[in-house]
């Protein structure tokens, strides 16, 4: 027998999971652009696959069934816009900008065109299928409800600001933002506001809630 060694074998690449996180976004985008522009019941599992370039194992590898990935997709983009950190309340970040910060991107999440088409399939089929409306409205606007609500706690909690019903304060903050210009967009009545537009409305919704919410030292 040969004392020489066996030639090393080549290190097997570790499982494709790199790749599979790419093809679970690949599904995500698929989805993101889908959705909005053909509506829910336009959509089949199918379509998704096809989009994204995989097969449709692999989109029911990562997503349950269409409900289950309709509720990613709506995570996602809103993630995408209003990640997490921004409702982490940071000492450094005086309440003026923090707020700004969490307020800036949503108004860009609402003027999305994404969001405002989206917005339009779940008004066209209100009252149509409540099942629908709850996976939207839970993994949209409630979830940033929710970290807006947290945000609150925590800044009253630290002293930065004085909110006594969190929740409450969180819709108000929000339905501030939106305002009458969203719904203008949603029905066609005008276009986007520009960005200068946007700023400037943050700004002025972000003096109303402090004049409202903020301890007398602010």
């Amino acid at each position: 027998m040969s004392s020489n060694p066996l030639p090393l074998s080549p290190v097997p690449a570790s499982p494709g999971r790199p790749k599979d996180m790419e093809k679970r976004a690949a599904v995500l985008d698929a989805a993101m652009a889908l959705f909005p522009s053909r509506g829910y019941d336009g959509v089949s599992m199918d379509l998704i696959a096809q989009t994204a370039g995989v097969s449709k194992l692999t989109v029911y590898n990562h997503f349950a069934d269409k409900e289950s990935l309709f509720a990613a997709a709506v995570t996602e983009c809103c993630a995408q816009l209003l990640p997490h950190q921004l409702f982490v309340p940071d000492p450094k970040l005086p309440v003026p900008e923090a707020l700004f910060q969490i307020a800036r991107p949503f108004v860009d999440l609402m003027m999305d065109e994404r969001a405002i088409c989206l917005h339009r399939v779940m008004i066209s089929q209100a009252g149509q299928d409540r099942r629908l409306s709850e996976i939207f409205f839970a993994a949209g606007p409630r979830a940033i409800l929710m970290e807006m609500e947290s945000f609150l706690i925590e800044a009253t909690s630290s002293g930065y600001l004085h909110v006594a019903a969190p929740g409450r304060a969180s819709e108000h903050f929000f339905c501030l933002l939106k305002g009458l210009g969203h719904m203008r967009v949603l029905v066609g009545l005008a276009e986007p506001p520009s960005v200068a537009e946007r700023d400037a409305h943050v700004r002025e919704v972000v003096q109303v809630f402090l004049r409202a919410f903020a301890p007398e030292a602010l």
